[in-house]
This record gives structure tokens, sequence and C-alpha cells, in this order.
């Protein structure tokens, strides 16, 4: 788990840049906004869901 974690914050700052530019290609542009707008917020929560919190004491 310590590993998803870790390769969390690195998975979608390469996956974002190349999925957007191909999809303007391959579909048009309003898609391509589309998935970098579900993308990013997969990720973000994601990212919240993984993320190693101090404990309340």
């Amino acid at each position: 788990m310590r590993t998803f974690v870790a390769l969390t914050p690195l998975a979608g700052t390469l996956a974002l840049p190349f999925l957007v530019p191909v999809l303007m290609l391959k579909v048009g542009i309003g898609t391509a906004v589309g998935m970098a707008v579900l993308v990013s917020t997969l990720w973000f929560v994601l990212m919240l869901r993984t993320a190693e919190m101090p404990g309340h004491h």
C-alpha cells in the first residue's frame, strides 16, 4: 500500500499531460477537456483517500 501511495502523485502527473493531447488528436477538444476534468477529479479523490494523515489523539 505504501508503494501505491507513493506512486499516486507521480502517476497522475505523468498520465494527465499525455492523455489530453492524445485525446485531442483522436476524438476532439471537447472530449479531451471532459476527460481532463474527469481524470483530474478521480486523481484528486484517489490522492485524498490514500493520504497518510496523522491520527487524532
